[in-house]
């Protein structure tokens, strides 16, 4: 086994806390200080230091936190939200000391000799670290350095507020872990138990401490708890041999603009935003890759946020770009953005190869030059000039009609694949009305069919007046009850349904809704 490796570990405490803060800084939680608490599977994986004065604890029930504290504000654990964040904080580390390996967000490590010799010491380098941290905002990092990440993490777990780092000199690993309870061994040094369950099973043992851990035979220990077990007791005893594994940053294929003052014209920020844009766009081709999906993110003078992703129906070109960033200013910008837009940012959120998008030898085909035709409608006309229909779900026609702008992501409210108990069994009608259109269902005295209680019909439909004209109903079938939102009186609808066939042979589908019938579809 290899001699452990001196490593420095930097431990962000309550992190997914932090990671949201750092996102939401205009919410009302973030303004106001209030206590906050991260779930997860409803048990607390993490909460704010507000919270934990009040009695909130890492691993309590909800029920038992929201007792403990009732203003507290609930967030739902969200490991993308918690490393998207601490990715740029990783990437400010690395300009002052490369070669970090990200073990989980929030956790970081990095081998201590590289910046203890350029900084003159291993308790320099750490405060060094910190202070770069807290000049980006980020305030009780706790550092740790020892023989091996899981001593280092460990020992920066032990720090206090008043002194946050703390340096195991070498040798002194396994004194340092002796006192320590058997249950910082987590999930991931033993990856075939549960925390609790080893942790429970070492105690029923009698064995409480690494230290004890440590005293035992190694082939009892592997006899028992198998390569994960001795995996553990090696750590338990100071031998962690476990390099640290930098990772290869990413390229950096995002862009920022900052405006200086804030600009209030769309216009004007589109200019701004082409230079941009086209290095966005060249900076992925020289990596061989075309973005499919593009975040925007505008940020105004007062710490407003709106941000969203655009979907292309091929790959994003410069002046697409900039179209996007027009479009998303026009939807809500005067509304979003009083003092104006102070920068903009984009990024890719999904590329592809730039060899699956290539031209083909032969021209670009029809369907090439159909999205070109509709690009350039939507830059004059705008983003909802062009829209496609796609079908989403629902019980009535209209609503499952949904349009899409072009180029955006099929996105529905409602869920076509969700049973929707009453709606209207196929085939459907091919003419559907945007508005089902007022008509009029009488008898053969000419009095106005209307459905009872019990839903019978108080006459057989005999004729049908629709679009002025008056048509003989030759068959007929229905009715068929709709009732949606029974729960609530504002939203409740009931209506019946109904198709009939009239003399010139066209079929209709009626509804009768509060003794008003009207024609929803038509059968072409």
């Amino acid at each position: 086994m290899h001699e452990p490796t001196r490593s420095l570990v930097l431990w962000f405490p309550d992190w997914p806390v932090t990671a949201y803060l750092r996102e939401a800084t205009t919410s009302a939680a973030a303004r106001a200080g209030a206590p906050i608490a991260v779930f997860e599977r409803n048990l607390v994986v993490a909460c704010s230091a507000s919270a934990r004065e009040q009695g909130v604890r890492r691993g309590q029930r909800r029920r038992d936190a929201q007792a403990a504290c009732p203003r507290l504000v609930v967030i739902a654990a969200d490991e993308t939200r918690d490393h998207r964040v601490f990715s740029p904080v990783v990437a400010r580390i690395e300009q002052i000391a490369p070669g970090v390996q990200i073990v989980r967000a929030g956790l970081c490590a990095l081998r201590a000799r590289g910046p203890a010799r350029y900084y003159g010491g291993e308790a320099e380098a750490a405060h060094v670290m910190l202070a770069t941290l807290e000049e980006q905002g980020i305030t009780g990092v706790r550092a740790g350095v020892a023989d091996g990440p899981f001593t280092a993490e460990q020992a920066a777990r032990a720090t206090r507020v008043e002194a946050p780092v703390r340096v195991v000199p070498a040798g002194e690993a396994g004194a340092f872990l002796s006192p320590l309870p058997v249950t910082v061994l987590d999930a991931s040094i033993a990856p075939s138990n549960a925390v609790g369950e080893f942790a429970g099973l070492l105690a029923r043992l009698g064995v409480h401490t690494l230290g004890a851990f440590a005293e035992m035979e190694v082939d009892r220990v592997r006899e028992r708890f198998g390569e994960p077990g001795v995996r553990s007791h090696a750590l338990a005893a100071g031998g962690d041999s476990r390099p640290v594994q930098p990772r290869t940053p990413p390229p950096e294929l995002h862009r920022e603009v900052a405006f200086e003052p804030p600009l209030e014209l769309a216009d004007q920020i589109a200019f701004g935003m082409r230079m941009a844009a086209d290095a966005f766009v060249t900076g992925l081709g020289a990596l061989d890759l075309v973005c499919t999906e593009l975040r925007v993110e505008l940020i105004g003078d007062r710490g407003e946020r709106s941000e969203r992703v655009w979907l292309h129906p091929g790959s994003f070109d410069a002046s697409a770009v900039v179209d996007r960033v027009r479009w998303q200013l026009a939807e809500g910008g005067k509304d979003v953005f009083r003092m104006g837009v102070a920068g903009v940012r984009i990024s890719p959120e999904a590329v592809d190869a730039a060899s699956h998008h290539a031209k083909g030898l032969f021209g670009a085909g029809t369907d090439e030059r159909v999205h070109h035709a509709l690009s350039r409608v939507q830059a004059m006309l705008g983003h909802r000039s062009v829209v496609t229909p796609v079908i989403g779900g629902g019980r009535w026609l209209a609503e499952r009609q949904v349009p899409v702008p072009w180029g955006d992501r099929a996105v529905t409210t409602k869920e076509r694949a969700r049973p929707w108990p009453g709606s209207l069994p196929d085939p459907l009608p091919a003419t559907v009305f945007p508005e089902p259109r007022l008509v009029e269902v009488t008898d053969i005295a000419g009095a106005a069919v209307s459905v009872g209680e019990r839903e019978v019909l108080s006459a057989p439909p005999a004729h049908l007046d629709a679009a002025g004209r008056r048509r003989r109903i030759e068959a007929w079938a229905g009715p068929w009850p709709i009732s949606e939102r029974g729960w609530d009186p504002l939203r409740a609808r009931f209506a019946h349904r109904f198709q009939i066939v009239d003399a010139e042979g066209a079929a209709w589908l009626l509804i009768c809704e509060a003794g008003e019938w009207r024609a929803e579809g038509r059968y072409d």
